[in-house]
C-alpha cells in the first residue's frame, strides 16, 4: 500500500507567494513521487499546483480534495475529489494522509497545521518560505516536545523527515 503525503500551503491567491516558494513546492512534489508515495493536496493553485506539477514530472500520482467542484482542480491532479465542504475539506487533506508537509501558507494552511497537531499526524514545517509556517516556527507556539513534528530546510529534507516521522509513528503503534 502506498504512503500518502499531503502538502499544505499558500493558494494561488496569496499575493506574497513568490516564484522561489513555488519551485520549492515543486521539488517537494518530485521528492514525494521519487519515494513512490502519493501526493495529496487541496487541488487548487499556488503551492498545491506546484507540488502536483513536481510529482507528475517524476511519474507520481496526485490527489486533490477540492472545496466544491471538479472545475477548481489544477491540471496536474490525477484524482479529483470535489468535497462540497469549502474549507471543511482541510480536515480531509490532513486526516487522509500519512504525513503533512506545510509550506508558506495563510489561514487555510494554519487550519491544516492545527488539524495535524490535534490528530498527532506527522507534520513537517518547511522553513524559509515565509507565511504561517515560518511565523509559527519562530513563535514557540509549536513546542519542540511535539513528538510528530519536525522542521526542514529543503524539499529533500522535508520529505525525508516526513517519511521518518511516519516510520516512528508506526513503530510506536506496533
Amino acid at each position: 500500500m502506498s504512503l500518502v503525503i499531503s502538502v499544505s500551503g499558500s493558494s494561488g491567491a496569496d499575493s506574497r507567494l513568490f516564484d522561489e516558494v513555488l519551485l520549492v513546492a515543486e521539488e517537494v512534489g518530485a521528492e514525494v513521487a521519487k519515494h513512490d508515495a502519493v501526493l495529496l493536496t487541496g487541488g487548487k493553485g499556488g503551492v498545491m499546483r506546484a507540488a502536483c506539477k513536481g510529482a507528475k514530472s517524476k511519474g507520481g500520482t496526485t490527489i486533490g480534495i477540492l472545496p466544491f467542484s471538479k472545475a477548481e482542480a489544477n491540471e496536474f491532479v490525477d484524482i479529483v475529489l470535489p468535497s462540497n465542504m469549502g474549507y471543511g475539506r482541510n480536515r480531509l487533506v490532513v486526516t487522509m494522509a500519512d504525513a503533512v508537509i506545510a509550506i508558506a501558507g495563510r489561514w487555510g494552511t494554519l487550519n491544516e497545521i492545527s488539524e495535524a497537531l490535534m490528530a498527532e499526524k506527522p507534520l513537517v514545517f518547511l522553513l524559509g518560505c515565509d507565511g504561517v509556517v515560518d511565523r509559527l516556527s519562530r513563535s514557540g507556539i509549536v513546542s519542540e516536545d511535539e513528538v510528530f513534528v519536525d522542521y526542514a530546510s529543503s524539499a529533500k529534507d522535508a520529505v525525508g523527515k516526513a517519511l521518518n516521522l511516519i516510520r516512528v509513528k508506526k513503530e510506536t503503534k506496533d
